[in-house]
């Protein structure tokens, strides 16, 4: 993160907020997380953000961002090809990470700093999302080969697609138990699916698919629900209602304690003590992003270690996945069971600016460490509460609530596929990423709010609300093959959006003498990627190469300023995804 030299903050100073070109999906998410500002808090920070940002291609939308930064490679693990996502997806993080810079920045200006200017891309959007995933390409230990392709919802006999979930091997032996599979079998499929968050894939045995097909949805359901699994059967609907809204806050009772001016040239966020109880992705990026922001994050983690720790491939002997999360926290080894565990937790609290927690709901009350019961030591705390789904299920709240679940049910899983295929989630983790800055947004959000009327805060996100975020279409889109990254004699291309609706003008670059999309597109299989993009340039398109692989990010000097390359012993990371002067 950048940050210009230390100047008194003027009071009133305003310049007035520049739109991206050609980006409604960023400006739209970044203006829902910042209606809440008054139009003067607004006018003191300028938000500014670009396609490309520090990376030097040619970016100029969505479709070019997710080829060149990877997410095309990553969400088309699954299907053995790089595919693009049919939402606008990076120019979403994009959106939220605009709406926590400007609320950091603001809350900067409160202690002092004078930053009036917060800069982000949708590139750096993309290569956020991307962290674990380019950590564990870049491992020097235990490389991780590329998975097998693989989805992992299943089709039952009467046409029906649906998901499944579950963190429990017990559960997931009885529920194919009971769809006839024996255990060995049903014990080679538990690998892949539950690595498919950290590889993008899931090559479940045949045998599995064809089970599960054999079953009309009734008896899947009924195995599911003796097994004790969650069973969705995914709607073609890319946008339902009564989705939740994105943060839900209520105010302390009681007033904070003064807080200690930022030190010159610090970061937003300097000074500030946040403790952090998390698992998995959602949290500890949460965590990640307050850290990039100055905090000092302290991580609680069970006796022994998080056992994420141990997950392959291994940097330094870390989970490679894990590093890129939690690297440059502080770590604490508390048992939680216990009742001293859970005091020593409460100090922490007592001594801290956040608390953060991704646990399920009804955890906090049985530990006895809800908003209310910290807020009796600390009454200036800001109590963030990531979930899967938050009370949008009231009672009937589903047994777990993860990534996929959490597509399934916001619609974002149709949205993301186009017309005629479908509407399986990603094996990427979107909502994971997009739930964690949420989080994030809605820490500093109450910080700033703290500033101002000295109240702490609870805030609660999910990520059932961060999929309602994305902007999708009431109908799924219809995409044609040059919508889709095409194939080279050497690699993959991606053509921008307004060169893909336009196949006449793409043939009379190809000599193609049709506008017939599937007749063009199979054009570009005869020459090279960089003769198209040299004779498309002529045209005036700026065409750009789709990754493949995600080590030639760290390697690419396109990518030098936005990505830091594998130290020894290391793994390459995004770098912080704001600039602040």
């Amino acid at each position: 993160m950048n940050v210009s030299p230390h100047v008194p903050a003027t009071p009133g100073a305003s310049v007035t907020a520049r739109a991206p070109a050609r980006s409604p999906a960023h400006r739209a998410v970044a203006g829902r997380l910042l209606a809440e500002l008054p139009p003067s808090a607004r006018r003191e920070v300028q938000d500014v953000v670009d396609w490309a940002g520090p990376v030097a291609l040619p970016l100029t939308d969505e479709r070019t961002v997710q080829s060149a930064c990877g997410i095309a490679q990553v969400h088309g693990r699954a299907s053995g090809t790089p595919e693009h996502l049919a939402v606008p997806y990076a120019a979403t993080v994009a959106g939220v990470l605009t709406a926590l810079g400007v609320h950091a920045a603001l809350l900067a200006r409160r202690r002092g700093l004078a930053l009036r200017r917060v800069t982000t891309s949708v590139a750096q959007g993309a290569l956020l999302s991307l962290t674990q995933y380019l950590a564990a390409a870049t491992a020097p230990e235990d490389p991780a080969d590329d998975p097998a392709p693989g989805g992992a919802s299943l089709v039952s006999a009467d046409g029906v697609t649906c998901e499944i979930e579950t963190l429990a091997p017990d559960a997931w032996r009885e529920f194919w138990r009971r769809l006839g599979v024996e255990p060995a079998l049903a014990g080679r499929g538990w690998a892949p699916f539950q690595q498919r968050f950290a590889t993008g894939s899931c090559p479940l045995p045949p045998e599995l698919r064809r089970a599960a097909n054999a079953h009309p949805l009734t008896d899947l359901a009924e195995a599911a629900r003796a097994a004790g699994l969650s069973l969705v059967a995914l709607p073609d609907d890319p946008d339902p209602s009564g989705l939740p809204a994105p943060l839900r806050t209520a105010c302390a009772p009681g007033r904070a304690r003064r807080e200690l001016p930022a030190a010159e040239g610090a970061l937003p966020l300097s000074g500030l003590q946040v403790v952090e109880v998390t698992n998995r992705v959602q949290g500890p990026l949460a965590g990640h992003l307050l850290r990039l922001l100055g905090a000092r994050v302290l991580r609680v983690e069970p006796p022994g270690g998080d056992p994420m720790r141990g997950l392959p491939p291994l940097a330094g002997g870390v989970s490679a996945r894990f590093a890129a999360l939690n690297a440059g926290k502080s770590v604490a080894e508390i048992d939680l069971a216990t009742p001293a565990g859970r005091r020593a937790v409460a100090e922490l609290a007592a001594g801290a600016d956040v608390f953060l927690h991704n646990w399920p709901p009804g955890r906090a009350e049985r530990l006895g460490l809800t908003a209310a019961d910290l807020w009796r030591v600390r009454p200036g705390l800001v109590h963030a509460a990531a979930s899967g789904f938050g009370d949008a299920f009231g009672r009937a709240v589903p047994p777990i609530g993860t990534d996929y679940l959490a597509q399934a049910h916001g619609g974002l899983a149709a949205a993301l596929r186009p017309a005629g295929h479908a509407p399986t989630p990603s094996l990427m983790t979107l909502t994971d990423v997009l739930g964690g800055a949420l989080c994030a947004h809605g820490a500093v959000s109450a910080l700033l709010r703290r500033a101002g009327a000295g109240r702490g805060a609870r805030v609660e996100s999910s990520l059932l609300s961060a999929a309602a975020l994305v902007p999708r279409p009431r109908a799924r889109a219809v995409l044609t093959p040059l919508d889709q990254p095409l194939r080279t004699a050497d690699g993959w291309l991606a053509l921008p959006a307004d060169a893909a609706a336009d196949p006449a003008r793409l043939a009379r670059v190809t000599g193609v003498l049709t506008r017939a999309p599937g007749a063009v597109a199979e054009r570009f299989t005869t020459r090279a990627t960089e003769e198209w993009r040299a004779a498309l340039a002529e045209a005036g398109v700026a065409a750009v190469p789709v990754v493949t692989e995600l080590p030639a990010l760290a390697r690419d000097p396109a990518f030098r300023a936005a990505v830091a390359p594998a130290p020894p012993g290391g793994h390459a990371r995004p770098r912080t995804p704001w600039t602040f002067s």
